[in-house]
């Protein structure tokens, strides 16, 4: 898995509609590769043809609980485990976390909530030796951190994902960070040599990706606009172990 939004997700719950909203919840913020099961039989099922690189868990199932479940998955597999549950005693919660799973949430639940939760397990799963070997790509401009890698922007309420020329803009600012870069460098990193007629477009891929490093992309303190000559990213600071 190279980027945390191609995580394959198993979600297993009895309710049809909490199936669909929670797979609603996940398409919308970029987890697409996402499948269901509503019973013990399908989950044991999906989770061995699919190997799920994490696990949406209620405890209450028709034929089964989670609990036993998870017992069943930790056999042959370490994907982590973030049990959705209507069951709110502190015990259940106690138990679940006691066995081994990673995070605990009661139904109801912000969307927010479990993206930000839910996102936080995948990156200390799968990213946290990935970002320590990797120091010199990570940038931090306040309270934004850049995984110049993965295009992924971390912030203190929710994750922001850079399209592609957004990031290699981004990665050509960075790589003169300090100094003023021409218009034609950022259409040439991002175009290549045939990108003539291309600065309306550059402008407008300024603009939003301002929109997401900016804490006011009206008044950047980040990436400003030098008048005649380009674009510069103030020096910021790199993530230290």
């Amino acid at each position: 898995m190279e980027h945390i939004y191609e995580a394959r997700i198993l979600l297993v719950d009895d309710h049809p509609d909490i199936l669909e909203m929670v797979k609603n919840i996940l398409a919308r913020r970029g987890f697409l590769n996402v499948q269901t099961a509503s019973d013990c039989r399908t989950a044991r099922i999906s989770f061995d043809e699919y190997a799920p690189q994490l696990v949406i868990l209620d405890i209450m199932l028709p034929d089964g609980d989670g609990f036993s479940l998870m017992r069943d998955f930790r056999l042959t597999s370490d994907a982590p485990v973030l049990f959705l549950s209507a069951k709110d005693e502190d015990n259940d919660r106690l138990l679940g976390l006691g066995l081994g799973a990673d995070d605990y949430i009661t139904k109801p639940f912000l969307p927010d909530e479990l993206i930000l939760r839910l996102t936080a397990i995948l990156k200390r799963t799968y990213f946290s030796s990935f970002h320590k070997e990797r120091e010199n790509d990570v940038l931090i401009l306040g309270k934004r951190t850049v995984w110049l890698e993965s295009g992924v922007i971390s912030t203190p309420d929710r994750e922001i994902t850079l399209t592609a020329k957004e990031l290699a803009l981004l990665k050509k600012l960075n790589e003169n960070r300090g100094n003023i870069v021409t218009f034609d460098a950022l259409s040439d990193a991002v175009w290549g040599e045939n990108y003539y007629g291309y600065e309306n477009t550059l402008m407008v891929h300024i603009r939003r990706l301002r929109e997401k490093i900016e804490e006011n992309p009206s008044a950047p303190v980040w990436l400003l606009t030098v008048r005649g000559l380009g674009y510069k990213l103030v020096k910021g600071r790199h993530q230290t172990s």
